[in-house]
């Protein structure tokens, strides 16, 4: 991919893609969380992980409790065993605060670094606004990890407008800013361009996120195409509203506008909804779809190779309102 596709990350140095890899499908099938997806195979891991690097991503996005730290190990053995030697890319991975403290940030860092073979953690966000303590306490320990040199920027994860607001408020005090907030945005939510978390983003100069930008695969379209497939998937999302046979019927009219207009630049549905996600906010919004198959990478990468027009996104969006309203 032509090096001036990527895009500055909010406020960081970093020129990221706009895709990146989201890397729950490699929990290992292990924990709460990680039992939403079946558990890959190294092989397929490396695949993915390859494919997705030579197709142009340069990041990939991991969290503690994808597997209870499954996830950070195999991506990590996956850049050490499929990729060049010397390669480059970024890691961004997140602290789980559910039952904890701020103090927890320190003192479990050495675990998350050695759960990725020691690589540099780029990008560290707290999951969840859900710890016993303030998002200012929060703040605090993060700095510490930065001036430290532990990590490189801090982001944030499901944090409304406020609560972005006030991280990035303590990190100015210590010359830093709130990089980013990772949120649930597809084309079947959009939450926060109503709720503030948009619009606060962008006078942040923060990125967004985009989690579940395919709606955990509504937005492929091969439900509406096959719905009997439902019933093939792995774990708890199968009993989703969004699968369920009226959850499909009301977004067929999305799915319909989006493979039409896939046809005008042999793409994919996904990657229509994909490339949509990534252009409709200028360079505010990174999507990070995940991929359980070497296919699923490759469809990834080719969302990077065209771009919608302007009237494309405005007739998407609109069928989009009507389809969530």
């Amino acid at each position: 991919m032509p090096q001036s596709t990527y895009r500055r990350f909010g406020n960081t140095s970093m020129k990221l893609s706009p895709i990146g890899l989201g890397c729950w499908q490699l929990s290992n099938g292990n924990g709460l969380f990680g039992k939403f997806w079946p558990a890959l195979d190294p092989i397929t891991i490396n695949d993915i992980v390859r494919i997705s690097y030579e197709g142009g991503i340069n990041w990939f996005d991991t969290a503690e409790i994808y597997g209870n730290g499954q996830s950070e190990q195999q991506l990590a053995r996956a850049l050490r065993e499929a990729l060049p030697a010397g390669a480059h890319s970024h890691i961004a991975t997140k602290w789980w605060p559910v039952l904890r403290t701020a103090t927890n940030i320190g003192r479990t860092i050495n675990v998350r670094m050695n759960a990725l073979e020691g690589r540099k953690i780029h990008l560290y966000q707290i999951h969840k606004p859900l710890s016993f303590s303030s998002v200012s306490s929060e703040m605090g320990e993060m700095i510490k990890l930065a001036e430290a040199g532990m990590i490189e920027h801090i982001g944030v994860s499901n944090f409304s407008a406020k609560q972005m607001v006030e991280a990035d408020r303590v990190l100015r005090g210590h010359g830093m800013r709130l990089a980013s907030n990772q949120v649930r945005f597809s084309l079947l939510d959009r939450d926060i361009e109503n709720n503030g978390i948009l619009d606060t983003a962008k006078e942040l100069n923060a990125a967004i996120i985009a989690f579940s930008p395919l709606k955990q695969g509504i937005l492929t379209g091969k439900f509406h195409d096959n719905p009997q497939l439902v019933r093939s998937i792995h774990g708890p999302r199968r009993f989703g509203a969004s699968f369920r046979p009226y959850g499909l019927q009301r977004s067929k009219p999305l799915i319909d506008t989006m493979r039409q207009i896939a046809s005008h630049y042999d793409a994919t549905v996904a990657q229509i909804a994909l490339n949509w996600l990534i252009h409709s906010n200028g360079d505010t919004v990174f999507a990070i779809p995940g991929a359980s198959k070497a296919l699923h990478a490759e469809q990834n990468v080719k969302t990077l190779r065209f771009k919608l027009t302007i009237d494309e996104m405005h007739e998407i969006s609109e069928v989009s309102k009507f389809v969530i309203r």
